[in-house]
């Protein structure tokens, strides 16, 4: 069916909350993505760092195959094989102790704040206060919304939920500030995707774990987009060397399947009793499976390990266009989560890379982000990059 035919149907039946590219995609295979009238892009997105292995990984493909012909659903009040095996992998890759697994980062953003409510309640006489940073992204349910730090998400959706205070990323004075005698949990990015690609201050992380260690206040990561090899390392706190008391993770665990899992230590995860969180679904079958097959990936192939070779190559090419294409303001990110920041508006950019057959996007007004898969293919990341340093250089001759 015509393009333009689609998109009408589309417009008719979907909500219109999400600003959407005019293209219906029909298939994908590693780093390339297909459209109804099968023209062909290269994939610097991944789902926003959900394709992790690539899309249609046949690896994935058949770990599906093989877990619906099995098992999909009995739900949580029963066991599935792949639930265990994926939570055993997943506590021993991140030195934490117990899993929970849900459908979305949201929900295990969700999770962790439940969590953290009831050890304070439990352990630290009541307190229940949770700060985050400005400028942060935790999600879009309620709770996940006000923890995030940037009021253009929560304006039309208050009264949010009370208990939250904000302090500002990488300024230790702004958290001793905010930290009071109620709070029970600070919940931090290592690197803030939506907020711009901001990776977080080693002194910072360093100077705020040992203020949490002192007042026995939980450290909560959200790791829904760093985490599972995207920076370079399993978790983005490996690079740091500060374990948190809570990790979340999705996106890359599932590729694209929902799943999104909670990991805590085995003293703050006994806060939870039967009945106090839980989820119909949480994950199921097919996620686990899928969820067990990455993990496999990227053991037997070094992904991790490749993305930050691949990102350290990647920013030593972006210093090196910056002389010749000076709107180029900056260069942030680990591994392969990458930003320009440009002096110039983003979505110019990033129009003209999607008509040339390139998918970035613009994670700030100024700034465009790149999350390509961790084994996207030399040629696919050489072409892509033509593309972009083709869109880039023009737009600095205008």
């Amino acid at each position: 069916m015509a393009m333009d035919k689609l998109l009408s149907r589309a417009e008719k039946v979907l909500i219109q909350n999400v600003g959407r590219f005019p293209v219906v995609f029909t298939r994908a295979t590693g780093s390339r993505v297909y459209d109804v009238n099968n023209k062909e892009y290269i994939d610097f997105l991944s789902g926003i760092a959900v394709q992790a292995v690539g899309h249609s990984h046949p690896r994935i493909t058949a770990a599906l195959q093989k877990q619906a012909e099995k098992i999909i659903h009995v739900s949580n009040y029963f066991y599935l094989e792949e639930q265990i095996e994926l939570a055993e992998k997943l506590t021993s890759l991140s030195g934490l102790d117990q899993v929970f697994f849900c459908n979305s980062g949201a929900e295990a953003n969700e999770a962790a704040i439940k969590l953290a409510r009831k050890y304070g309640q439990k352990y630290l006489g009541g307190k229940y206060e949770i700060i985050s940073a400005y400028n942060s992204f935790h999600g879009r349910t309620f709770g996940a919304l006000a923890a995030t730090g940037q009021p253009k998400y929560q304006a039309s959706f208050r009264p949010l939920p009370a208990g939250f205070r904000y302090a500002k990323f990488n300024d230790l004075k702004s958290w001793e500030t905010a930290i009071s005698e109620q709070t029970c949990a600070v919940l931090l990015e290592l690197v803030q995707g939506e907020g711009g690609v901001n990776p977080i201050s080693p002194d910072f992380l360093h100077g705020l774990a040992e203020i949490c260690r002192q007042k026995g206040i939980l450290l909560i990561f959200d790791e829904v987009q760093t985490g599972l090899g995207r920076t370079g390392k399993y978790f983005a706190w490996q690079h740091l060397g500060i374990k948190p008391d809570i990790i979340t993770c999705a996106k890359a665990l599932g590729e694209g399947v929902p799943i999104g899992a909670l990991l805590a230590s085995d003293k703050v995860a006994s806060a939870f009793q039967p009945g106090d969180h839980s989820t119909t679904i949480g994950g199921g079958g097919l996620a686990f499976a899928v969820g067990v097959e990455v993990l496999r990936i990227m053991e037997e192939e070094n992904l991790p390990e490749r993305a930050a070779k691949l990102g350290a190559e990647l920013i030593s090419s972006f210093q090196g266009w910056q002389k010749e294409i000076p709107i180029i303001k900056e260069i942030r990110g680990w591994g392969l989560l990458l930003a320009l920041e440009l002096s110039v508006p983003a979505m110019p950019i990033v129009d003209k890379c999607f008509s040339r057959g390139l998918l970035i996007n613009a994670v700030t007004p100024n700034a465009i982000r790149l999350l390509p898969a961790l084994n996207i293919s030399r040629k696919d990341l050489d072409e892509g990059l033509a593309i972009l340093h083709q869109t880039l250089s023009e737009a600095e001759n205008q």
